[in-house]
């Protein structure tokens, strides 16, 4: 793997089957604009999750097994996170679910996984930091990058769940109705953040689960 990255993934159930065949493009809803693999590109190359810790390139002489071993180690740590729910937000032109009720106790989660992942990734290359668009970022934005590797970690961190590509607003809206009353049934309440999954990143990008560890903390 090229890169590792540490994701909320629902485990199996009608969440998890129903979100995987929206981002699988195989849905047919009346009302889209467009159909559901237009509109899903980019979310399907990683995968209905929510990230924790971004995708790194592993730090010299810092393997799979030892980037699994920390994560479970964290894993053991940390606690389950509890939300109310999950409600469909639009986040700059792209929706997806976002919890609610319980932003402090993921922002220690994120920030405790960030932290102990830390020493596990390469330093960012030049091209690395030019892809996050420095110029656009805040002056803390760019703080947290050079020391975590991702701009939006810490008190910057916010937890989402990407459902689609990046939209118009007036195609936004209409999507955010139509998918919203559909995935609305299947929707956890609560909403609970019970595993660290470790993904990997193969040499085409696609990005697969490789570890589940369950937050015994």
């Amino acid at each position: 793997m090229k890169r590792y990255a540490v994701y909320y993934a629902p485990r199996a159930g009608g969440f998890a089957t129903r979100a995987g065949e929206w981002l699988a493009g195989g849905v047919d809803l009346p009302g889209l604009p467009r159909a559901a693999v237009e509109i899903t590109g980019e979310p399907r190359r990683y995968g209905f999750h929510g990230t924790i810790r971004a995708p790194f390139r592993p730090a010299e002489g810092a393997d799979g097994v030892a980037i699994n071993e920390a994560v479970a180690a964290l894993a053991a740590k940390l606690a389950p996170v509890v939300c109310e729910g999950l409600a469909v937000e639009n986040l700059h032109g792209f929706l997806a679910l976002t919890p609610l009720g319980c932003e402090a106790a993921l922002l220690e989660l994120g920030a405790a996984v960030v932290e102990g992942t830390n020493g596990l990734r390469a330093p960012l290359t030049d091209a690395e930091i030019a892809r996050r668009r420095p110029d656009r970022l805040s002056a803390r934005q760019r703080v947290l990058l050079d020391h975590w590797g991702y701009p939006h970690v810490m008190e910057e961190f916010r937890f989402h769940l990407t459902l689609t590509d990046r939209l118009p607003d007036a195609e936004a809206a209409v999507v955010a109705a139509v998918l919203g009353a559909w995935v609305a049934p299947l929707l956890p309440r609560p909403f609970v953040i019970e595993d660290l999954c470790l993904f990997g990143e193969d040499a085409g990008g696609a990005f697969h689960l490789l570890h589940r560890h369950a937050l015994t903390g």
